[in-house]
């Protein structure tokens, strides 16, 4: 009684210690709750309060020929209200960042920057999305007011449609596109930039990917399949009920698709038709493009020109010219041709300039047109010398860093159909991270089904990382040059000995090793490129004796016990058939090795032979030397000698050699995937002894009792919390410093504003960056250490209960 008794006290003391180490989690959550950041009050952008004291003179005066310009600009635009009353009015000559009028035209820069990504459309068309923040329109009917230089666009990263749209035009005709900008109409989805009804390009690369099948390949002489003998009336009657079925089936995935698209239309535009947007027009010739195409520069796609998601255009411009549309957009852009040469669809400003797709006249119109040519060309040549004047913007400049930085302070999120892509600048991120595609279940992105991350600039040059959070399974690809020489690795944990599969570049490793597929009980290997032939190895375990288990001082004396090894060989022409092992099996378990040889010509069988070992000496003590029954022959070709018997036992012996080397082998790739488990535990845990400086205080005692077991466990808990604690408390008040600071920074600006020289204005705003940067990133860390420091209190608890100096104290942890 008394002994039940001390057994239900001590079991009610492991509750309360179970309840206090709850309680001691739920206080650690509510500390780290009150810590909060609140990020600095950056008020939204206000285009008013750009500084254009430092700009060059040609932002804030027109030279004459501009002036001329702007005459001819306003003599167009009384001409085309007075014939098209009922068009809107045109976009021609908006105010700069000086508050100077300056025809658009004029705005475009061509620039070639000593990018390599940025030679090709879909670079630049890239980079412009990613590096500004897009601002919608004022008026979403009307085009902006004012249309501001690249340059000013690009200091500040942030512009409207027509902003976006004017930088990419001058990259493209930098780098030879016949590119324009367009001002028409779109679609609410193309204007606010929503993409949340569009299937992410991501996804789509690898669906199509999915969709290629290799032929199988046919072979020239086949074996007749057996004869049916199945009737064929039931088989007709089979293939009409599952017909049936199959329709059946395919209507109600029909009815589900419609109901979904019908559940996931977008809601009635009320301004549908009457949304303004400013996008890229690319006409083919130049640069082999072989068909024109838009690019909306928010999203960086390419769309066809007859796309239904662009419902107008109005004019289009680049750095030579400018065009009115004068055909019928009542379909859409679908019916418009962009025949640029051709005034009864699209009136140009200046004559003089060039006409890009001028049509041929036929035999009679080139006749008639003929006299009259000959008769004007004086005029012609007169009115040719009214040209476009040169830009008035500075030569467009990116630094390496921004164009490395890309996104503004270095990250980006774009929303999808059911997906989420998030971008980081390459080493924002301490682990490499670059991009993360995020696929959910559902429409509200709730529920996550795959998460896909992509790394740059890693040690260990892990390249991609695909976690699927139904099956649990993860799947990393390495660049080459890793220290395994490890290619892709598909795991559902880290810990060794679990079902995985391993590629590696095998040209890179000693051994050759092209491919590793392990569970538990069994691991296949396969080569390539080696001397010896070996191209297959298949390992049998057994299961571990708790012996084993115990002697982890012995690495070999804790390794799974091996049962079985196979191998397999290519042939090697350089020996004859007979003597050229085709396979050979280590049963270890059963003392045995088989041997397998390669076909010999004109025989339908192998040769094989099989050892079986026995102790080299007897109960007496003497040695065993080889007989006939320790071997077993099957020889190809009768009239062949067979070997002698020393032959035989020289050559197990050197079978058994191969056999102990061969374990090591196995031993060394359970080595290869520890090693990886211990570097990614390296991460996270530093090589110390947790539990040694509470021993210490205890006196380092040799046997240890339940209680000062319990006290270790406490002790050891409580500091963690507060070092968690601490650390949180480190961070905050870094991220307070810098806010502060930031603050400090900006009232010094409010006051010296009117005096700074460019040079303190281009340093404030670099300050202003930098600050920023850091300041999220605090953030971000506060934010991760918050939700992780639960999990690592609870992970320390879980390893103290298995600690084997704590385990049999804590089992009611365990």
């Amino acid at each position: 009684m008394e002994a039940l008794r001390e057994n239900e006290a001590e079991e009610k003391e492991e509750e309360k210690k179970a309840f206090k180490i709850g309680d001691e989690l739920q206080d650690l959550e509510e500390k780290l709750s009150k810590i909060q950041v609140h990020i600095p009050n950056i008020h939204e952008f206000d285009w008013s309060s750009v500084d254009t004291s430092q700009l060059p003179a040609s932002y804030k005066i027109n030279s004459a020929k501009e002036k001329m310009m702007l005459h001819i600009a306003a003599n167009f635009r009384r001409q085309y209200t007075h014939l098209c009353p009922d068009r809107k009015e045109l976009f021609l000559h908006p105010l700069n960042e000086c508050g100077v009028e300056k025809f658009v035209s004029t705005t475009v820069r061509p620039t070639l920057l000593p990018y390599p990504d940025l030679y090709n459309w879909d670079g630049c068309a890239r980079f412009v999305s990613d590096y500004l923040t897009m601002e919608p329109l004022p008026n979403p009917i009307e085009p902006p007011s004012s249309l501001f230089s690249p340059t000013t666009i690009l200091k500040y990263q942030r512009g409207n449609c027509f902003d976006f749209s004017m930088l990419l035009c001058s990259l493209l005709i930098g780098v030879g596109y016949d590119a324009y900008c367009v001002y028409g109409y779109a679609t609410r989805e193309i204007c606010m930039m929503d993409e949340t009804r569009e299937v992410c390009p991501l996804l789509k690369k690898s669906k199509e990917a999915q969709k290629e099948t290799v032929k199988e390949k046919t072979e020239k002489y086949a074996v007749k399949p057996p004869r049916d003998l199945r009737s064929k009336f039931e088989l007709q009657q089979a293939a009409k009920k599952e017909a049936e079925i199959q329709v059946a089936k395919q209507k109600k995935q029909e009815e589900e698709e419609e109901r979904i698209m019908e559940a996931e239309k977008p809601k009635p535009d009320s301004l549908y038709g009457l949304r303004v947007h400013a996008w890229v027009l690319v006409l083919s010739g130049k640069r082999e493009v072989p068909e024109s195409f838009f690019i909306d520069p928010f999203t960086a796609k390419s769309y066809s020109t007859t796309d239904g998601h662009f419902l107008g255009i109005e004019a289009l411009w680049n750095h030579v010219n400018y065009w009115v549309n004068m055909q019928s957009c009542l379909n859409g852009c679908k019916d418009l041709i962009f025949d640029l040469g051709n005034p009864l669809r699209w009136e140009f400003m200046l004559l003089g300039a060039d006409k890009p797709l001028l049509l041929l006249p036929n035999e009679e119109e080139e006749e008639e047109l003929a006299d009259e040519d000959l008769d004007n060309l004086d005029k012609e040549e007169e009115e040719k010398g009214s040209d476009m004047p040169p830009s008035w913007v500075d030569p467009i400049q990116i630094s390496l860093k921004e164009f490395e930085t890309r996104c503004p302070q270095g990250k980006k999120v774009i929303h999808y159909k059911k997906a989420k892509l998030e971008k980081w600048a390459p080493y924002l991120n301490s682990n490499g991270l670059v991009e993360r595609l995020t696929v959910f279940e559902d429409q509200d992105c709730t529920k996550v089904l795959e998460v896909t991350q992509w790394f740059k600039n890693r040690e260990d040059l892990l390249e991609m990382r695909q976690v699927n959070k139904i099956t649990e399974v993860t799947t990393e690809y390495f660049g080459p040059g890793h220290a395994l020489g490890l290619k892709a690795h598909v795991y559902k944990s880290m810990n060794p000995e679990t079902e995985r599969t391993m590629e590696f570049y095998n040209e890179t490793r000693v051994d050759g090793l092209r491919k590793r597929v392990e569970n538990a009980r069994e691991m296949t290997e396969y080569f390539a490129g080696r001397s010896d032939f070996l191209y297959y190895r298949h390992t049998n375990f057994g299961k571990r004796t708790k012996r084993a288990q115990i002697l982890v001082a012995n690495p070999d004396a804790n390794a799974r016990p091996i049962m079985q090894i196979k191998e397999c060989f290519h042939r090697n022409l350089e020996k004859p058939a007979n003597e050229d092992v085709a396979e050979r099996i280590f049963m270890i378990s059963e003392e045995r090795i088989l041997l397998t040889y390669h076909l010999q010509e004109n025989y339908i069988t192998a040769s094989k032979r099989e050892f079986i070992k026995r102790a080299d000496v007897d109960n007496k003590g003497n040695k065993i030397i080889m007989t006939p029954d320790m071997c077993l022959n099957y020889q190809v070709g009768s009239s062949q000698e067979d070997k002698k018997l020393i032959h035989l036992y020289k050559m197990m012996l050197k079978l058994m050699e191969e056999e102990k080397r061969l374990k090591h082998q196995v031993w060394e790739s359970g080595t290869e995937e520890r090693q990886m488990q211990e570097e990614r535990q390296r991460q996270d845990e530093q090589d110390l002894d947790y539990l040694a400086p509470f021993i210490i205080q205890m006196g380092n005692i040799e046997k240890m009792t339940k209680w000062q077991a319990l006290r270790l466990k406490e002790d050891c808990l409580t500091d963690f919390k507060y070092r968690l604690i601490d650390k949180a408390n480190i961070i905050q008040l870094r991220f307070e410093k810098e806010t502060q600071e930031l603050q400090k920074k900006q009232q010094w600006y409010q006051q010296n504003q009117l005096s700074m020289t460019v040079e303190d204005e281009e340093a404030y705003i670099a300050y202003c960056s930098d600050a920023m940067f850091r300041i999220r990133i605090l953030e971000m860390r506060l934010n991760r250490h918050k939700e992780t420091a639960p999990q690592k209190y609870i992970a320390l608890e879980e390893k103290l209960c298995k600690d084997p100096r704590l385990s049999e104290y804590l089992k009611l942890y365990a």
